[in-house]
């Protein structure tokens, strides 16, 4: 067998046995990539599997790529109007939080590694950003579906950090090179060259795809190769410009995912799975380039290191720069303790090994030591945390299967389909008599049964809904969320099903606040009896309101049921249990 048959052969096995692992991950609720990354150092010199890897610059070559394709896909799967709830917020955590995280985690870092200033800086630079692969990974993985403006905020400051973290990383390792002990002006005009240029190329790179897929006809798998093809040469144009490839790639995707492209599900569709392959392939190599008998040297100050992160530096930093946005302190705990370290520390970490610092191999020791802690105790407890902080909200009704059709004279429609079950609102039902919004229409009903398996029926044959049915509706996409709250039952637990979560009541935002309390023998601030919910809402919540706000009144509460732009527009009236 030839050399390549047998890297072949190898790379496979790996990849097999990391797919089956993870099936075991979700039966004991493991991170995924922790799954990735211990199958990789199994495999490596000091497991069974004996692999002998320890080049640098392929690791941090393959990473790159790697985590740029992971930035892609999640800027396609980032909505618009998350940048309302989570832009200023994530932007503030991306530079200033990265910056502190940075300076806080350094100084212990020097102490406890006995080293110099610069040195204990570097390793909190290292260490110091959140990373994508990491929260997008967990956040999905585990079926959260949070508010809006922590998702957001979480999502966007890790998919944009990268630049801060490059920056810092290269100014200490160049000033630790040149034997300087105080960064100049240039540092500053660097930060801004990156984060310009990223955000210049990424809009600008991201509205010209859209309008090549949309421009040009080529065969349905040809679309998201020219997404992957357009956005990894953006990413290193803009890196051999200087500027964040990796913010501009996020950017690019952020543009193309919230534009109205051809085939735009095939495309999300190819692009998770080639993101998912992306962070398999990484954490894979990663862990082979891990050797578990040096990271044991390293584990006491790692240790240390990675609890300061943990608990101190990334708690302060994130209260420090979400105070003037004012968020909930339950919020607050959870940004913090979301903050998940991934690959991004690990590349980070071989910047000083390339340039042959005496301390780098101390500094790539610690900086996996501190992901390895990140991923078991942080991600471990991503979802129990949310809920125990009753930061979940009900998941959005979606149709099980959708075909989008390309008509955009008429608008943007899709073929949807939506499998009754037995709790759905609406089995028991005339076809008929189902009041969907303007512009849709209900096609076809698939209905399967001993008498006549497979009929396809008109919705006026097809009588009563029954569970089980597959009925199919035309409708544009601004009407789909309520397509679905009216056909769609999805699973949730009891906490997250609508009535327990929004109460019994459903509430215009422009109600008069005294008129309700008149209903519902509310008790209500003196003087606040003419205002709306959606004003008294807002004034009480003081920020940009998301789905799953609550404000207590009189013994109830008023919960935000929908926003339409930043005005609340229906609430839920919930009642003590």
């Amino acid at each position: 067998m030839s050399a390549i048959d047998q890297l072949v052969l190898a790379g496979a096995v790996l990849l097999l046995l990391a797919i089956l692992a993870s099936a075991l991950s979700y039966r004991i609720g493991m991170p995924l990539l922790l799954v990735f990354l211990g199958v990789g150092m199994l495999a490596g010199e000091d497991g069974p599997g004996g692999i002998v890897f320890n080049d640098a610059g392929i690791a941090y070559a393959v990473g790159s790529v790697a985590l740029a394709i992971i930035l892609l896909d999640g800027g396609l799967n980032t909505r618009a109007d998350s940048f309302r709830a989570g832009l200023r917020p994530a932007a503030v955590l991306a530079t200033l939080g990265v910056l502190l995280t940075c300076v806080i985690t350094g100084l212990f870092a020097a102490w406890a590694l006995d080293f110099g200033l610069l040195q204990g800086m570097l390793v909190g630079a290292v260490v110091g950003s959140t990373d994508a692969a990491a929260v997008f990974a967990l956040l999905r993985a585990k079926g959260l579906n949070l508010k809006q403006r922590v998702s957001a905020t979480l999502e966007i400051e890790s998919g944009s950090n990268d630049p801060m973290a490059v920056l810092l990383t290269v100014a200490l390792l160049e000033l630790i090179l040149a034997g300087q002990r105080v960064p100049g002006w240039d540092t500053l005009g660097l930060l801004a060259w990156q984060l310009g240029l990223g955000l210049a190329a990424g809009v600008g790179g991201g509205r010209l795809l859209a309008w090549l897929v949309n421009r040009l006809r080529l065969e349905q798998g040809m679309y998201p190769m020219l997404i992957l093809a357009g956005g990894l040469a953006l990413y290193g144009l803009t890196t051999a410009l200087g500027g964040s490839g990796f913010l501009a790639i996020y950017l690019a995707g952020v543009v193309i995912g919230n534009r109205h492209v051809r085939q735009s599900r095939q495309i999300l569709q190819v692009h998770n799975g080639m993101a998912w392959l992306a962070q398999l392939g990484m954490f894979l190599m990663l862990g082979l380039l891990a050797s578990p008998s040096d990271l044991i040297a390293y584990a006491p100050a790692a240790l240390a290191i990675a609890l300061v992160l943990m608990f101190v530096a990334r708690p302060l930093a994130v209260w420090l720069c979400l105070l003037p946005f004012r968020f909930p302190a339950r919020e607050q705990v959870y940004v913090s303790w979301v903050g998940l370290r991934g690959a991004v520390p690990i590349i980070l970490s071989l910047f000083p090994l390339l340039a042959g610092l005496p301390e780098a191999p101390a500094i790539l020791h610690v900086a996996f030591f501190v992901v390895l802690v990140s991923l078991t105790v942080q991600g471990w407890t991503v979802a129990p945390l949310a809920r125990r902080l009753r930061l979940e909200v009900p998941p959005a009704p979606g149709p099980d299967e959708r075909f989008d059709l390309e008509a955009p004279r008429a608008g943007n429609f899709a073929l949807l389909g939506y499998r009754l079950t037995a709790d759905g609102h609406a089995v028991g039902r005339r076809a008929e008599t189902l009041r969907l919004p303007d512009r849709t229409d209900l096609v076809a009903v698939l209905r399967d049964g001993d008498d006549a398996p497979g009929r396809v029926l008109a919705p006026a044959a097809a009588g009563e809904l029954a569970a089980g049915d597959l009925l199919y509706v035309l409708a544009p996409e601004e009407a789909a969320a309520e397509v679905g709250a009216i056909l769609a039952a999805p699973p949730a637990p009891t906490h997250l099903r609508e009535r327990v979560f929004y109460g019994d009541f459903v509430l215009h935002g422009d109600a008069r606040l005294g008129d309700v309390a008149g209903l519902y023998g509310l008790n209500v601030p003196a003087g606040a009896e003419e205002r709306t919910l959606a004003d008294f809402m807002a004034g009480a919540l003081r920020g940009k309101p998301v789905v799953g706000d609550r404000v207590p009144i009189g013994g109830m509460e008023l919960v935000v049921r929908e926003v339409a732009g930043n005005r609340i527009a229906r609430v839920g009236l919930r009642l003590p249990e």
